[in-house]
Order: C-alpha cells, then structure tokens, then sequence
C-alpha cells in the first residue's frame, strides 16, 4: 500500500508550507512593528523640535517599546532626556545608541554637543570628526556648526575658524555660520575680517533682528575699526530692542574689552 507514504510526503509538504506561511507573517509583523515605531520616532522628533519634551519623551520610549534594538530611538530618547537637563540617563542613552550603531553620524554629532554643553569641549571634537569622516553623512554643517562652537568655548578660535570655513563652503548663507565667523576672528582680533562676515550676515538677515549679543558683537567690532557712525547706528539698534539687556548696559559703560 502506498496510502502512508503519500500521507507523510503531504504531512511534510504541509509542515513546509506552515512553516513558510509562519516565517512571512513573522516578517510582516516585524515589518509593521517597525513601521509603527518609526512613526512614533517621527512624532517624538516633531514634539522635541516645538519643546514639549514630555510627550516627545513618551513618544520615544513608545517607539523603544515597538523597536527595542533601534539606536535611532536611542538617540532620540537622549536628546529629550538632556534637553529636561537629565544627563545621567541621557548619556546612558547616547553610549548604549552608539553600541549599536557605532558608525551613524548624526549620532556621533548628537552625542557631540552633549558632551560640550556638559562641559567636555575637548572631548567633543573627536565625535564631530567622526561624523565628518562619513561621505554619506547628509548635513555635515551641523557638526561643522558646533565643532566651531565648542572650538570657541576651548578657547580656540583658530580651530573654530577652520571649522565654520568649511561650514560656509559646504552650506554657504547660513547666518550661525557667519556669527561664528565673527566670534572667532574678533577673538584673534583680526577685526576686518569680523566686520567682512558680519556684512554678510546683514546680507541674508537683518541687522536689527538679532539677538542682543550679535549686535553687542558688532558694535564692539565697529568700534575697534574706529568706525563711530557704523557704532552708532547699531548701538541705536540695541537700545531700541535690547533696552534692559546686559549687553546694553555694557554698552553704556563702555565695557567694549570685557
């Protein structure tokens, strides 16, 4: 008889297309797991951009629910967490991001500017760099942006300088970019060049709407050049809508080498 034969090849035909039909279905719902948590990581993006750190927070960690093993995830949750000034699970967050996935830049960036606003400047710089190293990285002016930030706060404007060049280059137009670039020359006290990129800064935005120590910058800039109606007019600019500012006050009291 070959009855039990032909049972057992359809018995094991059957067990293959169970377990191919099981195998598709643990894919689609992985899938949608995934998929579910990157709309959940997007939300929480979306709410850390306007401030409302709580929900962006519960988002995030709804999205490590979905995705337990997503560095992006990770990394959103540390932004949140540093920006509610909860560094120790913030920093966790950021080392345990780049675990698994060691290579993102923008990670690299992020956990960068975590360690110069925790007062690691000189630490920061290696993960800037890294991110820089990558070809695919998409927007390299933002770790160029706070390499020459934390390169100021070192002290350094040299390296600042170096760093915001190739920001302008790589993304020119950027009004942080040319505000760095007249922090970091004042700070070598080549004052033309200070005034050269505060002039473009005037070119894409205007003067009078930047906060009160841009225009404290630039005034202390015209001064230096002997330029007293260039000083005037901005010094007109700050009391206008700086009035009760501590640059203003400096201003008043003459305080342009403090």
């Amino acid at each position: 008889m070959a009855y039990p034969r032909a049972l057992a090849v359809a018995a094991a035909s059957l067990a293959v297309l169970l377990a191919g039909c099981a195998s598709t279905a643990n894919r689609d719902q992985a899938a949608s797991l995934q998929e579910r948590a990157g709309l959940r990581l997007q939300l929480a993006g979306a709410y850390y951009a306007q401030g409302q750190f709580n929900i962006a927070l519960d988002e995030a960690q709804q999205a490590l629910t979905l995705a337990p093993g997503d560095a992006q995830a990770y990394g959103m949750r540390a932004l949140v967490l540093a920006a509610m000034r909860q560094p120790v699970p913030a920093e966790k967050d950021f080392l345990y991001a780049l675990r698994l996935a060691p290579h993102n830049p923008e990670l690299s960036n992020n956990y960068g500017q975590f360690l110069c606003q925790t007062g690691r400047a000189a630490q920061s710089l290696a993960y800037f760099d890294a991110a820089l190293r990558d070809a695919a990285y998409v927007s390299p002016e933002k770790a160029l942006g706070n390499g020459g930030a934390c390169s100021l706060a070192m002290k350094d404007p040299e390296r600042a300088t170096s760093y915001w060049l190739r920001a302008e280059r790589i993304a020119p137009g950027m009004a942080s970019t040319y505000i760095g670039l007249a922090r970091a020359y004042y700070e070598q006290q080549d004052y033309r060049q200070a005034a050269f990129y505060l002039e473009r800064l005037g070119k894409v935005t205007m003067m009078e709407s930047q906060a009160a120590d841009v225009l404290w910058l630039a005034i202390k800039v015209r001064h230096k050049l002997g330029d007293a109606g260039a000083e005037a007019g901005l010094a007109a600019q700050l009391r206008r809508h700086h009035f009760g500012s501590p640059e203003y006050a400096a201003y008043q009291s003459g305080a342009f080498d403090e």
